[in-house]
């Protein structure tokens, strides 16, 4: 069996920069460990696999140890690969999944923007600050909140950067708490705000640009900042730059994505 992959760094405009996904078009499902094997062989922070259906599309995503409920930057590249390389004719992708209806759209100058419609994930307070995160992080936060992810305040984007977890105690410590990632955040420099986003329970110990975790930091940060418009910078390595707005309950996330590869997978 030959299945079409794509390799598509997305939350940037031009290559190596962002988070690279794979993108694997299906037309049915395969086996649930055939797609984890095929994420593993894959190596990237995510693989995602679709399947077209009456009223759009469904979608799955694979890091390379688990399938996890969302990922924001494989379904920007699962939209660019439909919009750029398959014969799709709307200006709006749906897709169900295991997080709900989600839309991706074309916008911005000359349509180079997509822009993800992903429910909304206000995270809560959370009281006190353990001392085994503060040596996992090495380095005390103001203050912490819960969602899927924690999330962690810090005063200035120069204390962002210099975060080294030890990532063993991470999992450890996000385990007990009962969330899959850890992200840290502070105000940003040039934009509204920054982030960074480590996920070693998911066999990633930092991913590059990460749209599930901008759907906790944006209701975060408009809350904080007073305003639902608002410009974010991923400080991996690789950097990403995301457009983002609150609307109620859903949130938009805008970036743009280019294509690495495309290729045949034998299986």
């Amino acid at each position: 069996m030959k299945i079409p992959i794509y390799q598509v760094d997305a939350f940037t405009g031009q290559l190596f920069g962002g988070n690279p996904a794979a993108v694997c078009p299906l037309e049915k499902w395969l086996d649930r460990q055939v797609m984890q094997n095929i994420a593993a062989e894959n190596n990237l922070a995510e693989t995602a696999f679709f399947v077209i259906e009456a009223e759009g599309f469904h979608i799955r995503w694979f890091t390379p140890a688990i399938e996890i409920d969302l990922c924001g930057h494989a379904t920007l590249a699962s939209a660019h690969v439909l919009f750029n390389h398959a014969d799709f004719k709307g200006e709006v992708v749906t897709f169900q999944s295991r997080s709900g209806l989600l839309k991706v759209s074309r916008g911005g100058a000359a349509q180079e923007l997509l822009i993800l419609d992903f429910p909304a994930n206000k995270p809560e307070p959370v009281t006190g600050i353990p001392p085994r995160l503060v040596e996992a992080l090495g380095m005390k936060p103001t203050s912490l909140a819960k969602a899927r992810d924690l999330l962690a305040l810090y005063q200035t984007e120069e204390e962002i950067l210099s975060i080294k977890p030890k990532f063993e105690l991470l999992s450890e410590v996000l385990k007990e708490i009962g969330c899959l990632g850890m992200i840290v955040t502070a105000p940003g420099k040039t934009v509204d705000f920054v982030s960074r986003f480590f996920a070693p329970l998911a066999g990633i110990n930092e991913d590059p640009v990460t749209g599930s975790a901008h759907t906790i930091l944006i209701p975060f940060w408009a809350e904080k900042l007073g305003k639902n418009k608002l410009h974010a910078l991923q400080l991996s390595q690789r950097k990403g730059e995301l457009f983002c707005e609150l609307a109620g309950d859903r949130v938009y996330i805008g970036g743009k994505a280019v294509t690495y590869l495309k290729g045949e997978i034998y299986v």
